[in-house]
């Protein structure tokens, strides 16, 4: 057992909890989502809106904690698993879509972030990207091929405001400056979907030499007003096969006593 030394002031996770790979999602209560299509699971610790649970997935080992909603405590996750082991990040969640093509219940797979939320600015300077691992990707579009659900592959925008800041009314009506134009702006740019914790994961995973991804379900198309919860065990599914596809790429790519994954090594 741990020292309580060692264990982590937020999650109260400690070295030996956690797999290499973990699972992000926001919502506490999809952590059960997430470990219902594995093979076997344990909660190793819950507290505030951090549930983590370690178990395998077709035999792979792999972890699941929860970061709440935004940036900020997704952050402290990405911190503070760090500091147990972990290695590699992929954010499980929903999404608004941006274009009309999207449909709800299709999953995005992000590439890179813009970082519209104000967490990764204090950790480094604005112009730093946030880009997803490749293999991690790599390992995500493979798992939505498997499993044979529909997918888009682009840039996501991630916000610090589920209202203001992705264009939508707040209180009595209120508009923030320029919401008007942001989703066209947005489309104009191919920024395929909108959420909030992406770029901070990405961001910090890159900063420390860690893996990052993300997958999404689409829940909203911000252009064709089309909303439905449906599907979000989609991204659970995708990331969880992921995790697995992930532990055999890596056996693989150090068997070749390859540096990174590559297409040479494909599954």
């Amino acid at each position: 057992m741990a020292d309580d030394t060692d264990r982590q002031y937020h999650l109260e996770v400690a070295p030996g909890d956690v797999a290499e790979t973990v699972l992000l999602p926001g919502d506490p209560d999809r952590v059960d989502v997430v470990t219902d299509r594995w093979d076997d699971a344990e909660t190793v610790a819950s507290h505030r809106e951090y549930r983590t649970a370690t178990g395998t997935y077709e035999g792979a080992p792999v972890s699941v904690t929860s970061t709440g909603i935004g940036s900020p405590s997704a952050a402290i996750a990405v911190e503070e698993l760090a500091r147990v082991g972990a290695e590699t990040f992929v954010r499980v969640g929903s999404c608004g879509a941006l274009h009309p093509e999207m449909a709800v219940g299709d999953l995005v797979i992000t590439t890179g972030a813009v970082r519209g939320e104000g967490t990764s600015d204090e950790y480094v300077r604005g112009d730093y990207p946030a880009v997803a691992d490749h293999a991690v990707v790599s390992a995500l579009i493979a798992a939505a091929e498997r499993l044979g659900y529909d997918y888009h592959c682009g840039v996501t925008l991630s916000t610090d405001s589920f209202y203001a800041g992705q264009a939508r009314p707040g209180f009595e009506g209120f508009e923030a400056a320029g919401s008007g134009s942001l989703l066209d702006d947005l489309r104009e740019a191919n920024v395929k979907n909108v959420e909030m914790e992406a770029s901070a994961v990405l961001t910090l995973a890159g900063l420390y030499g860690l893996r990052g991804g993300a997958v999404c379900t689409v829940f909203a198309n911000r252009t064709t007003g089309e909303f439905c919860t449906e599907g979000e065990g989609r991204a659970a599914e995708v990331g969880s096969l992921a995790a697995a596809l992930l532990h055999e790429m890596d056996d693989r790519r150090e068997a070749a006593g390859a540096d990174a994954w590559h297409a040479g090594l494909s599954l």
